[in-house]
């Protein structure tokens, strides 16, 4: 399966952005759905993760508050909504998913990116 962001843009500091992760090839249903962010210069980073089954979600604190994600279905593995943007918060973003039984991500695909403007 290879899985693609969409939904980035331009927004102005204080905006809102809502990523979607869809899916293609054989899917499966994973152990959690994962969001990255990578900004020029700058390691890629963990932003946030939910759990497939039970919905437990994860939140880099840069992002705690502001960020929402959630999942949905195998097609259409989830969402990240992302309010009350900082310029900080300019990057590419990725989702990805963490198999059962696997410690690292697979999947990825190509980003998206989001610039926010001061």
């Amino acid at each position: 399966v290879q899985l693609q962001a969409s939904g980035g843009g331009l927004v102005q500091a204080g905006g809102s952005l809502r990523l979607s992760c869809s899916a293609s090839g054989r899917t499966f249903s994973p152990l959690l759905l994962a969001w990255f962010r990578q900004a020029p210069g700058k390691e890629r980073e963990f932003v946030a993760s939910i759990a497939w089954h039970s919905g437990n979600t994860v939140y880099a604190d840069s992002v705690k508050g502001r960020f929402t994600v959630s999942r949905d279905n195998a097609e259409n593995p989830g969402y990240l909504q992302m309010n009350s943007l900082k310029p900080e918060d300019t990057a590419v973003y990725y989702c990805a998913l963490r198999r059962v039984g696997r410690s690292d991500y697979c999947c990825w695909g190509q980003g998206t990116q989001v610039t926010v403007s001061s």
